[in-house]
Order: C-alpha cells, then structure tokens, then sequence
C-alpha cells in the first residue's frame, strides 16, 4: 500500500490532479492496467519505470490515457455555447472592431477527443458566413492524454458524440459515413491540438492573450491548491475582459476572486476584469 500512495503522490506532484484515500480502489485499478501491459509485477518495479528517464516520460503520458475519464459530445451543456454563440462572441467581437489586425483566440482546456473544440469552431464558422471574413481565428484544444487528442485530430465519431447536436450544424459540418460522423476538414483551418499539462508552469506561460478559456469538468480532478494554481493560469492567459467557462458542478468560490461572476440563461461564466 505504501508503493501504491507514492504513485499517487507521484500523480499529484506532475499533474496537480489529486485522488483521495478513499478512492484508493479507483486509482489501483487504473495503475493495475499499466503495469499488466507492460508485465510489471510491483509498484516498486512501476515507481522504478516511471523514474527511468526518457522512457519514464513516456509512460507517464501512457498513465495519464488511463487515469483521466474523458466523457464527452458535441454541444453538452448547451446553455453554455448558447451563451457563447449569442451573448459573448458579439462581444466580444464588437470589443475589437477597431484593432489593426482582429483575432479571436478560444482556448479549450482538457479538450478530450476534441468534441468541444469542434463545437466552437462550427458556432464561429456559422457566425463567419456572416461577419468575420477579415478575422483571424485561433482555436486551441490542449488535454493531457495523447490518446484522446489522437482522436480528436481524426475527427471521427459515434452516435453519442453527436446526439445533443442541432440538425442545423450536423447538416453543415458532419458527414455520416461507414467509419462514423465525421468533421468537415473545413473547420480544421480553425484548430491546433496539442499535448499541455495544466500543472505545467513552463509551458502555461505561453499560452497567452486568450479571449475566452473553457475548462468543464477538469478541476474536479484538483484539490484546492491545485485549483488556485491552475486558475491562477488561466487568469494570467486571458486578455481584460475574458471570459472563463467551467462545469456546471464546479466553483471558483474561496479558490480565486479576480474574477466577476456572470449570470445568463441556465448558467454562468467568470469574467475577468479590473477591480477599482
């Protein structure tokens, strides 16, 4: 049992992602797969693994396609992207009209199998039939396991990826097929997927001057201090005025109070803004 805290430990001081005692049932099971792929007998002998350089690395990543749950669809929690689609984006569009060169940035954090990011570039595509022909759009999706940013560069997917998408845009961009409902390619022009560590304070200082950053269902993973130090990050990689989406069971009550609480139809986001 000893070995067995110490890799969760291990877990928590990489990622900041942290399992309490009584899930010690949860977490064993999923260190247990690992070590039977790669014919570990021990934790001791799977500490050893983990600590071993360059391959040590690499399996660590290979963990982290197992340690997190990665439930997700197109459009979930839509008062969320209803709000995006018809409340923020003209914002926040309308904020930059003057600028010399107009860009719109979106980050996704803990983006899956990329569901949610293909969400927001087809509600931007949509709105840039009308009005957004000179802007230049980034949409970022970064997660922590491989696997599932794999798929979501594949863009594939299956019935309950789909089911909450409205018949308007699953017209637009998906095409049905013997493989599954796949993503217009158009809609890629938008997006870069890549590997990022949420407790990575290296590489979190790069990603910067966001506009809005959606993190659902990511910060149940923290404890508290892990929370601070993650939104903490967030705050740092939004522009004045950004806006910070997270899931409908999650607060930012006692973890961070930079930000402004706003309320809209059937839900909430946190803006971040200067206090006098």
């Amino acid at each position: 049992m000893t070995e067995l805290l110490r890799l969760r430990d291990l877990v928590y001081e990489k990622t900041g992602m942290y399992f309490p005692d009584e899930k010690s049932y949860w977490f064993e099971g999923r260190f247990s797969r690992r070590m039977k792929a790669l014919g570990i007998p021990s934790y001791s002998e799977y500490l050893k693994r983990l600590s071993n350089g360059d391959s040590g690395r690499k399996e660590f990543v290979k963990l982290m396609d197992e340690m997190t749950i990665n439930e997700t669809s197109f459009f979930r929690n839509k008062p969320q992207f209803s709000a995006f689609e018809r409340i923020i984006l003209p914002e926040v569009l309308q904020s930059k009209q003057k600028d010399s060169v107009r860009r719109l940035k979106i980050w996704s954090a803990g983006c899956s199998s990329g569901e949610e990011v293909y969400t927001l570039a087809m509600i931007i595509d949509h709105y840039r039939d009308m009005d957004l022909e000179e802007w230049k759009i980034e949409i970022h999706g970064t997660d922590i396991s491989e696997r599932v940013l794999r798929l979501a560069e594949r863009g594939v997917y299956n019935d309950y990826s789909v089911k909450n998408m409205p018949e308007e845009y699953l017209e637009k961009y998906i095409t049905h097929t013997n493989e599954g409902y796949v993503v217009e390619d158009r809609l890629k022009k938008y997006i870069r997927f890549s590997y990022l560590n949420l407790n990575d304070d290296m590489n979190m200082v790069f990603m910067k001057d966001f506009d809005v950053v959606f993190c659902k269902n990511v910060l149940i993973y923290f404890d508290r201090e892990s929370k601070k130090r993650v939104i903490q990050h967030f705050f740092n990689s939004l522009v004045m005025g950004g806006y910070l989406f997270i899931g409908f069971s999650e607060s930012l009550f006692g973890v961070e109070n930079r930000f402004k609480l706003i309320h809209y139809p059937g839900g909430m986001a946190y803006r971040k803004i200067v206090h006098i």
